[in-house]
Formats: structure tokens, sequence, C-alpha cells
């Protein structure tokens, strides 16, 4: 466990929001105090304040880090070297299959785990999380027309549209992935992304 007297001062706030993202990943926001999150950071409650006002004013903070290093991670999977974006975006959502499992998803769920809960408790926190998911749903449909630009997929729908549909799809996904506790809603929504989808023959 790394503790606050290993860091510099300018380390201390995106270990605190790290680790935080990491325990309520599993917990969620309301069961999880700032005790926890500072015993296990290793750090004093006076720090806390001196960067956060509020438990709120960090769910803020901690929601936008998730969602700035969601859409870098985005970014590169859609910009991967000598593939079409067809492939990209298949891509993209076999590797949400990987990491949004319902056994350790180490912090990379955070918007599934506390989507429902933190939008009724924290107006800030919603908006938050609406920037977040329209910035992905954005990515997606861009990189939807790109793809019926270069022919490597059909859609048959607006861009925005089929992107805002597959979204809402695999975040439905990963709610029932944690209901059933098993990852066959992912194959479902694989299957009809493949149906939306329609890769071409390169």
């Amino acid at each position: 466990m790394t503790t606050a007297s290993q860091l510099h001062s300018h380390e201390i706030r995106d270990h605190i929001l790290a680790t935080g993202q990491r325990i309520m990943a599993g917990k969620g926001f309301s069961a999880v105090g700032l005790n926890e999150i500072l015993t296990d950071a290793g750090v004093p409650k006076g720090s806390f304040y001196h960067y956060f006002s509020s438990k709120e004013a960090f769910g803020v903070a901690m929601l936008a880090r998730y969602f700035d290093d969601y859409l870098t991670d985005l970014d590169s999977t859609l910009a991967q070297p000598d593939l079409t974006m067809a492939q990209r975006l298949m891509n993209y959502w076999q590797l949400w299959r990987e990491t949004q499992s319902f056994s350790d998803c180490q912090g990379k769920c955070l918007a599934v785990k506390l989507g429902a809960e933190v939008a009724d408790l924290s107006d800030s926190m919603r908006v938050t999380l609406q920037n977040g998911t329209s910035g992905i749903i954005a990515r997606l449909a861009e990189a939807l027309e790109a793809g019926v630009k270069e022919g490597s997929l059909v859609i048959d729908d607006k861009p925005s549209l089929v992107a805002e549909s597959l979204y809402q799809l695999w975040v439905g996904a990963s709610i029932m992935v944690k209901i059933v506790r098993h990852t066959g809603p992912f194959d479902s929504a694989m299957s009809m992304t493949q149906k939306i989808i329609r890769i071409t023959a390169q």
C-alpha cells in the first residue's frame, strides 16, 4: 500500500482519488466513509480537506478523473494502427467485456457502479456523469461515421443515434452481469452489436 509519506505533495490528491476510486468501485459511494479512504491511502483528514471541500466535491473530482482516463484509453483504442475503424470499434467492446467483470473491475467500472446511486444523491455528480458519458458517445459516433466513410461498416441510422444506443446497450449489459454473476449478458450485447454494426469484407 502506497502512503502519503512516500509521495510528493503534488501527487497526494491523485493518490486519494485513485484510492477512493478503487474502494468505491467495489462498495459504492454511500457505503464508503472518508475515514476508510484516508486510512487506506495513509492520508490525514486535514490533508483531505486541503484538496476537497466535501465528500461530494471528492466524488465530482473522482468521476472527472475516471472519465479523463477512460477517454484517453478510448482514444488510444480508436487510433490503433493498421486496423479498420470497424475492427477498432469491435476491439473497444471486447475490451469492455474483459475489463467490466462482475468479480473484479479494479475501478474500471466506476460509472456503472455509481451511476444510478450518485445521480440521485448529487446533481453535481450527475452532471459530471452526464458530461463523461456524452464524451464517450461522441467519440463512438465519430468512429462510426469514419467507419462508414472508409467502407468498413454499415449502419442503418445516424452515427450519433447508433452510438448512443450501443453505449446504453453495454451499460445495461454491465448491470445485468453484476446481477446474474456471469458474462452471458456481454455475449448477448456483442451479438447485438455485430447486428447493428455490419462489418464489411475488407
